[in-house]
């Protein structure tokens, strides 16, 4: 039998059906939102009861200090506290509500192991590096990601080998500046969501394959008779 379409009435009632079910979500939504800030409110008042309680020795858990190279991302029952990092300086924190995460803004140096590396014109070479960093926003460096140290030192090594691999032999030896250029662009793009900045990328040392080493002296130095030849003649 062919099916029959519904009427314009049928539609409408419908969707008036339906209605209920997305209204239904949405008071519960509200319902748990106002029962989380309703168990945050009697928590923290609670927690400031204990303070007052155990005062003065409870000053020696709520007052922390940070240095000026330092920030502190408060979590306040799992939510970031102010929308930004406290310190230099002192401030106050709630004992058994507040878990704090310490961020050091200074300028990290790691070193890229050596990797080996297949260059475009199929040479195979062993290159490492160094990598200059630092964290910019504390509060993305805690929330978007692990471990930013530890991330951005991995992904320098698998970019290195990315990019050296697009190089051929006389481009890594030759062109060092725009390859450590490119490289720090790469990184710096992909590490801001991470509140990374990566300052510097230097490509330290190229080693090559000891036969290639004794072909190119070879190839120089029959260079060099060839050009004190033309000179004797």
């Amino acid at each position: 039998m062919a099916s029959v379409a519904p009427t314009g009435m049928e539609a409408a009632a419908g969707g008036q059906r339906q209605a209920p079910k997305s209204g239904y979500n949405a008071d519960m939504t509200r319902e748990a939102s106002g029962g989380s800030v309703c168990c945050t409110i009697i928590l923290t008042i609670l927690s400031y009861f204990l303070v007052l309680i155990f005062f003065p020795l409870s000053l020696l858990f709520t007052i922390k200090i940070v240095t000026e190279y330092q920030r502190v991302v408060i979590l306040r029952l799992g939510r970031v506290m102010g929308g930004r990092a406290k310190g230099p300086g002192l401030f106050f924190i709630l004992p058994c509500l507040d878990e704090l995460k310490q961020v050091d803004l200074r300028t990290v140096v790691y070193d890229v192991p050596p990797q080996e590396i297949l260059t475009k014109d199929s040479v195979t070479v062993t290159v490492d590096a160094v990598l200059y960093f630092r964290i910019f926003q504390p509060i993305l460096s805690v929330t978007n990601v692990t471990d930013a140290a530890h991330s951005t030192w991995l992904l320098a090594q698998t970019t290195l080998r990315n990019v050296l691999g697009t190089k051929s032999l006389q481009e890594l030896l030759t062109h060092r500046e725009e390859i450590s250029q490119e490289m720090q662009t790469i990184l710096d793009e992909a590490t801001d969501p991470w509140g990374v900045r990566v300052e510097r990328v230097e490509v330290k040392d190229v080693r090559l394959p000891k036969q290639l080493q004794r072909a190119m002296a070879a190839e120089a130095e029959a260079a060099r008779e060839a050009r004190a030849k033309v000179i004797a003649a």
